[in-house]
């Protein structure tokens, strides 16, 4: 299993995330963005599908703020995605908790993200590969509803992965006039 994280602070994140994903990305890369609006934790997913869909990105991406794909809905999601996009190769990308020590760090792996893991939900795996933000540690009773978590930290990660996914498409040469 290969993997590569990054503290989201790190003035190279942008980079160091997009030049992991320029080997996992092809013209048949579908983005699946999990997560709800409901929650500020759980809304990372959402916000990236968000900024990539306004921004033109040019894959289908699946999973906005105004279209989430979550614990309720992901299975059928998962499957009409699949239906549509029988050969793709699919990214995921969702918030996660983890160690208080790794809070802020973004995750690149070339295996699934394991949805709902961390609040005890059974959910079917998701991608080939996975972006995830550490947004909060494990440590806590109140797991994604901690009132310590800003919506400022978790757009400026949503920001990082966005920018990562286009300059990753960039370094792949995928794009161009």
């Amino acid at each position: 299993m290969n993997k590569s994280k990054i503290h989201y602070k790190n003035k190279m994140a942008i980079y160091e995330l997009s030049y992991f994903m320029k080997d996992y990305i092809d013209k048949d890369s579908v983005i699946i963005c999990i997560g709800t609006d409901r929650c500020i934790g759980d809304s990372l997913g959402p916000l990236v599908g968000t900024i990539l869909q306004h921004r033109f990105f040019p894959l289908p991406v699946y999973g906005s703020v105004s279209s989430p794909i979550h614990a309720i809905n992901l299975c059928e999601r998962i499957s009409n995605i699949k239906g549509m996009h029988p050969h793709s190769n699919i990214l995921a990308i969702d918030a996660c908790l983890g160690e208080k020590n790794s809070i802020g760090e973004i995750h690149v792996r070339d295996y699934p993200i394991h949805p709902g893991k961390g609040v005890g939900k059974n959910l079917p795996d998701v991608g080939d590969t996975s972006i995830i933000g550490i947004i909060d540690s494990n440590d806590g009773g109140d797991i994604f509803l901690n009132k310590n978590i800003r919506l400022s930290f978790i757009m400026d990660m949503a920001e990082i992965i966005a920018e990562s996914l286009f300059y990753s498409i960039y370094l792949k040469n995928l794009y161009h006039d």
